[in-house]
């Protein structure tokens, strides 16, 4: 009666298409299996592309077109759906709801957004620390010319090697400091970040859990939020101390009268601090540890897995590979290595990451809006308080919008214009309002880090690769690339 009831009060307030049943207490969650953007994948070519679901105590609308996508994320709807709900990675990991990826639309959220956009990351920032991305793609060929040059077929996790590439980029921007390698400053608080990472990973099942069922926190999921805690709280702590070391350090440099110089030093945290002086009420140390976080965590995952999913992909069509390696052959020769300035002249190693990012996005769901008050979607009335689930990974799959999308085939963007040929066919870094700040960036290191290693070594994959994807909020393979390695002759001479 209860699952009757509920199909025909959606169908009297013209909702969208909801599946039947829905069940008391659970709604449809029984739908679901992982990873998550499968199952919702096939529950929308089963029932359309716009479904109203009931995952536990929670309303949602999943869209999985190009279209209603628009019409949610920069048409009608875009203001409406421009707020998160309140999950519990927004009360711990975004300080209270008010960090970049968390806050409510609104002007702390606008500021923030302004913050990064324009201070941070914005085109001139990004190329005044253009020389750390180049630094750090150089330490990655020197690291794995250095590991095989003795072994000419020694099997080297690729994995590893490109967490510490993103990581120490994005280090090295936001605090000045690197991490990872032979002139590493602090290994020790890397392995602190590790032990962060890990410990995010296994608890976001149990945090789907609760922030869907609240019931369950009763039936062994009590202690979620205590590890939520703990986790912040280790978070915290280390922004806190890179806060602490870069204010003394910009203290003992009060002297220094050379402003530009100055300004084309500074890490991304000394921009802030800078602000901070100028404006302490607005600019605490809290909104400065919650904007940072944001860039260094959210920064590192995503483009490791993008890298790693793309590097995946040329290992197991190396025709693909041999193209690409070709194409860097032609325009940047064998007496340089690849610079971050050639990446926009190399069409066809911009066509692989496009491939790779459709095939696997980082985030195959988007992080989820919620309706602010009722709206129009697809011509369905779609109440307040509704939860906006986007899944990316359907669209960049449907075979009504790619023709044979299974297939790696970098060649079907040939003589395409991405943004005005594909708009939201494909979108990996979100859209509208709440897209990725960090897009720009993004490109810029992963085709620097994927062209380095195309460019200087030959790869051969060890066995299958297993291209299988770990279930959560982001989608990396489940098991780590390995291959074997050669360095290509005519690098020796950069490694001396």
């Amino acid at each position: 009666m209860y699952s009757i009831s509920i199909h025909i009060l959606n169908k009297l307030k013209n909702q969208p298409p909801s599946p039947f049943p829905a069940l008391p207490f659970i709604g449809h969650i029984y739908l679901l299996h992982r990873p998550f953007h499968r199952s919702l994948s096939e529950v929308s070519r089963r029932y359309g592309p716009a479904l109203f679901l009931r995952l536990g105590s929670r309303p949602v609308l999943l869209i999985s077109s190009p279209s209603l996508a628009e019409e949610c994320l920069s048409k009608n709807n875009d203001v409406i759906f421009a707020n998160r709900p309140d999950l519990l990675n927004g009360r711990y990991f975004g300080y209270d709801y008010t960090s970049l990826s968390w806050s409510s639309y609104g002007d702390h959220w606008r500021n923030l957004r302004r913050i990064s956009s324009l201070e941070l990351l914005s085109t001139q920032r990004l190329h005044t620390l253009s020389q750390i991305r180049a630094d750090e793609a150089f330490c990655l060929a020197r690291k794995l010319h250095r590991l095989t040059k003795d072994e000419p077929e020694k099997v080297v996790e690729v994995k590893s090697a490109l967490f510490e590439f993103t990581f120490n980029v994005l280090t090295r921007m936001i605090t000045g400091k690197r991490y990872y390698g032979k002139s590493a400053e602090n290994s020790r608080e890397a392995k602190v970040l590790e032990e962060i990472a890990a410990a995010t990973s296994e608890v976001a099942f149990e945090t789907n859990v609760v922030d869907f069922l609240p019931l369950m926190r009763w039936f062994g999921f009590g202690g979620v939020e205590k590890k939520l805690m703990s986790i912040h709280d280790k978070r915290d702590e280390f922004m806190q101390r890179v806060i602490n070391d870069n204010r003394k350090l910009m203290e003992m440099n009060t002297d220094d009268d050379d402003d530009d110089v100055d300004v084309k030093k500074k890490s991304m945290v000394q921009v802030l601090l800078d602000f901070q002086r100028s404006d302490p009420h607005y600019y605490t140390d809290q909104t400065i540890k919650s904007l940072l976080l944001v860039l260094l965590q959210g920064g590192t995952s995503t483009s490791t897995i993008a890298l790693e999913w793309a590097f995946s992909l040329l290992l197991d069509n190396p025709e693909t590979l041999k193209k690409a390696q070709s194409e860097i052959d032609r325009h940047v020769g064998r007496s340089r290595l690849i610079a971050e300035s050639d990446v926009a002249e190399l069409p066809y190693l911009r066509y692989v990451i496009l491939e790779a990012m459709r095939l696997h996005p980082p985030v195959s769901i988007l992080m989820p809006h919620l309706s602010s008050s009722e709206c129009a979607v697809g011509g369905y009335r779609v109440p307040a308080g509704t939860v906006l689930l986007v899944n990316l990974w359907e669209i960049h799959h449907s075979p009504k919008l790619w023709a044979d999308p299974e297939t790696f085939r970098p060649e079907r963007f040939e003589g395409l214009d991405v943004k005005k040929d594909l708009g939201l066919r494909l979108f990996p870094f979100g859209w509208g309002r709440r897209a990725c700040p960090g897009q720009n960036l993004a490109n810029l290191h992963i085709g620097l880090g994927l062209g380095s290693l195309i460019q200087c070594f030959e790869w051969e994959k060890v066995g299958e690769i297993d291209m299988s994807e770990q279930a959560g909020t982001t989608t990396p393979k489940l098991q780590p690339l390995t291959a074997i390695c050669r360095p290509r002759p005519f690098i020796v001479d950069f490694f001396i």
